[in-house]
């Protein structure tokens, strides 16, 4: 009798079991799958210098990412390429509103020139990884190895053009907070475009 029981007790559980798991599919993904999506970005962005902003900027295409530090990579180009058309726009803007002198002028306009050119490079730098599974399928490892460069090129060259803008912006002489929040704009751009070299770097590690 006493056997009976604990057969019959054995089968409840495992019912129970099984329904639990049934109505809660999340927790059995969970025990499959460890670390979330959003874990994944947050340990890659380890590896950047702006971690936070890292994790801020990127997080919510933790679904379309899922753990591949190639995606991880273009959406933090892409993600900083729609950054500086913003920053871009804003520039121009306070063109218009504020009376600049000639020489401030000059200035705001170069620095518009220099976000352009970094947006150019960063726009060259997402095509051309949408190029990189047409390249690793012709099994030329000499021809990833160069766009990897290229592209690690481009960005640096984004970067320094970034900085060129804020060089040139200390020059303008513009009233109240305006300045302050352009810069900043500036300044985060910056920032993005270094986490995004960062990000395809680690990137370029995990392919080899």
């Amino acid at each position: 009798m006493a056997r009976k029981f604990s057969i019959c007790a054995l089968i409840c559980l495992v019912i129970i079991l099984h329904l639990s798991s049934y109505f809660n599919p999340c927790s059995a993904s969970n025990a499959n799958h460890p670390h979330t999506n959003k874990d994944f970005i947050r340990n890659s962005c380890r590896a950047t210098s702006y971690p936070r902003l890292c994790l801020k900027s990127l997080a919510r295409h933790a679904s379309k990412i899922k753990g591949n530090p190639k995606l991880l990579a273009h959406a933090a180009l892409n993600t900083t390429l729609f950054a500086a058309k913003s920053t871009t726009r804003l520039l121009k803007h306070m063109s218009r509103i504020h009376k600049l002198k000639p020489n401030e002028a000059a200035a705001m306009m170069d620095c518009v020139e220099e976000i352009s050119d970094s947006m150019q490079k960063l726009r060259m730098s997402t095509e051309e990884m949408d190029r990189e599974n047409e390249i690793v399928r012709a099994g030329n490892s000499d021809a990833v190895r160069v766009q990897i460069n290229d592209i690690q090129m481009w960005i640096n060259t984004a970067l320094e053009e970034e900085e060129t803008c804020m060089n040139a912006l200390a020059n303008i002489k513009i009233k109240g907070k305006g300045k302050n929040g352009v810069r900043k704009r500036i300044v985060k751009v910056a920032h993005l475009t270094s986490n995004a070299l960062a990000l395809v770097k680690s990137s370029a590690l995990a392919h080899k």
